[in-house]
Order: C-alpha cells, then sequence, then structure tokens
C-alpha cells in the first residue's frame, strides 16, 4: 500500500468518527440521519469511498452518488463544487471547458480539492449532511490525521 492510499485509508476512518459529531445537530440529522458517503479520487484517477450506513442502505447509496458526481467534478475542475458553477455562470470560466455542461453541475457544496502535506492532491466529495457540514467534516478529518503524522 504506497502513502497516498495510506492516508486515504485513514481519512475514511476518520470521517467515520466525525460523523457522530454532525449528527448532533439536528439540522444535518434530519438531511440523511447519518447515512452518508466519501468518493475520493487520487491524482492517477484511482478511486476510493465508502458508504457510512446508519439505518438506511438505499439512502447511502445515493449519498454515494452525490459524493460520485462532487468527487468527478472537482478531479475535471480542480475546483470547489458551488464555486465552480458559480464561475460559469458569472462568465468567469467557459461552460463545458472542464468537459460538464450546465445541466450536468451538481451545484451543491461538498465537493473540494484536498492537497496533502506531502503534497498529493484528493479530489473529495462528501454526502450525507448539509453542503457547509459535508465540506467541513472532511476538513476536520484531514487536520486530524495530519496532525497525528
Amino acid at each position: 500500500m504506497n502513502k497516498t492510499t495510506e492516508q486515504i485509508s485513514r481519512l475514511i476512518r476518520k470521517l467515520e468518527e466525525l460523523i457522530p459529531l454532525a449528527m448532533k445537530r439536528e439540522e444535518d440529522k434530519a438531511i440523511s440521519n447519518g447515512n452518508a458517503a466519501v468518493c475520493i479520487i487520487d491524482e492517477s484517477g484511482e478511486i476510493f469511498g465508502k458508504l457510512f450506513v446508519n439505518n438506511n442502505k438505499i439512502r447511502a447509496r445515493e449519498s454515494f452518488r452525490i459524493a460520485w458526481i462532487k468527487a468527478s467534478q472537482v478531479w475535471l475542475t480542480g475546483v470547489k463544487t458551488g464555486e465552480y458553477e458559480k464561475k460559469v455562470y458569472s462568465g468567469e470560466i467557459s461552460e463545458g471547458i472542464a468537459g460538464i455542461s450546465k445541466p450536468d453541475f451538481i451545484g451543491w457544496e461538498g465537493g473540494q480539492p484536498v492537497i496533502l502535506k506531502d503534497g498529493s492532491q484528493l479530489s473529495v466529495g462528501f454526502s450525507g449532511f448539509r453542503g457547509v457540514t459535508d465540506l467541513e467534516i472532511v476538513l476536520k478529518a484531514v487536520e486530524q490525521i495530519e496532525a497525528a503524522e
């Protein structure tokens, strides 16, 4: 197992540990009741993921579908989901420049590029809570795994 794969495995385990904290916020719990998912694409295009099933496999599957769309959009664009769409709609960048047309934009927050301490870039999509929480939980997990190194 290479170093990036090890870091991704630690990241996924840390995300699983942090889900109960997000569940304490009623506005987040109400969205999926903890049935969440992460999709991570490394620089070579290798895909990693996990469905976090609390009590509903179908909801966790839907969360993974959304996480995949978020991660793949970030992988193509290098820009957070939500921000990329704003850039297209404001005319800052052209539609389709990254191979994604407006009907295929995810539009929600929760997809983001993550650069690890060693310089490795990951395209991470997380889904299961409010978009702001999806972003926050990933950044907190990255911070904690890198602090432990």
